[in-house]
């Protein structure tokens, strides 16, 4: 028997190993690229050689199904080349031109839009919702199915002043990022717990530490073991339910949706931005969340009418100001849009987290 191979721990695995071959051959070697239309780009190198790129969105859960007959299309088309994006877009790569008609049609007969390149609404990432996470409050996968169901036009066409990137967030820790439109789970009320079930089924020191505020400690009820919470403290964030059930904090009725806008990763013209509230108390409502969809929608469509070429959203808001912003897209600035919350220092000095 040979030798088992070992690993070598360097990093990131070779690029190249999975790439296109035209890829490999031009590599450093691009002249230019373009987009002979949406959803389409492509690459000239130094040589003469092209590549084509068609770009296509898909329902973001993939089944193995689904993976096959995109493999298949792979297959017919692309000499089997295919990547998927960090959004779960999906790319076919071809340098014969005459191919890239054919596989469009085959992708939109088959249910895959072809576009989210250049100034659209790019796919949607999401945090993993109700089918992997311990934790959501809402199912992100089911908001970003619905809401691309809306989108779809945006999507297919580059009619936006710039790209507009959006996120979901099954909870208030807000894994999904910063978006120009970000949709986020809020609870509203701290963790309702069970006293009877906490001794046999939480690990009191791992939810404690848990606690991003040091809002739990541990507590005798009917003798039993078991935690209280500081409601002066919470945040409501949920991140005390996972290691332990018993602290129920998903409601029906007081678990809501809010919408933040402007924020960005990049450093593109401007510096990176933090997104901000715009929209709260939204119904929870699965699974077609027509009320977050009836916001995005209203606040797309502001951006897209008085946005100057080539500004994200958060540097049209900067631009036009918070209250012009309310009075295009008719939301409510309530007094909860206003961060006035001051209780970070002491919360953080009663952590177990910092030491004096």
């Amino acid at each position: 028997m040979s030798e088992l191979r070992r690993p070598i721990e360097s990093g990131v695995p070779d690029s190249k190993q999975f790439m296109h071959p035209a890829l490999v051959r031009n590599y450093g070697q691009w002249a230019w690229h373009d987009r002979p239309r949406p959803g389409v780009l492509r690459h000239v190198s130094k040589t003469g050689e092209q590549v084509f790129t068609v770009k296509a969105g898909t329902q973001r859960q993939l089944d193995v199904f689904t993976i096959r007959r995109l493999c298949d299309i792979a297959d017919t088309f692309c000499d089997g080349h295919i990547r998927f994006t960090i959004r779960s877009s999906v790319e076919f790569m071809t340098t014969d031109e005459a191919q890239v008609e054919p596989l469009i049609k085959r992708l939109e007969a088959e249910g895959f839009p072809v576009g989210g390149t250049g100034n659209s609404v790019g796919f949607i990432s999401h945090t993993q919702g109700w089918l992997h996470c311990d934790i959501p409050g809402t199912d992100a996968s089911g908001v970003v199915k619905a809401l691309m169901d809306e989108l779809v036009d945006e999507f297919r066409g580059e009619e936006m002043p710039n790209r507009v990137k959006i996120t979901t967030s099954c909870c208030q820790i807000n894994c999904g990022g910063q978006g120009d439109i970000a949709i986020n789970i809020q609870h509203t009320k701290p963790p309702v717990i069970n006293h009877a079930l906490v001794a046999g089924v939480c690990e009191r020191p791992t939810v404690i530490a848990r606690c991003p505020v040091a809002a739990i400690r541990p507590a005798l009820v009917d003798g039993k073991p078991s935690l209280e919470v500081d409601e002066k403290k919470c945040v409501c964030c949920g991140a005390c339910y996972p290691p332990c059930p018993p602290m129920q904090i998903n409601d029906p009725i007081h678990s809501k949706i809010a919408i933040w806008v402007g924020g960005k990763h990049s450093s593109t013209r401007t510096k990176p931005m933090f997104h901000k509230l715009v929209a709260a108390g939204l119904p929870n409502n699965a699974p077609r969340w027509p009320e977050v969809a009836a916001v995005v929608k209203t606040i797309l469509t502001a951006y897209k009418n008085d946005a100057r070429p080539w500004e994200r959203m958060g540097e049209w808001i900067e631009r036009i100001g918070w209250p012009r912003f309310f009075e295009a897209t008719q939301l409510p600035f309530t007094k909860y849009h206003v961060d006035t919350w001051r209780g970070g220092r002491a919360n953080l000095n009663t952590s177990a987290h910092l030491h004096f």
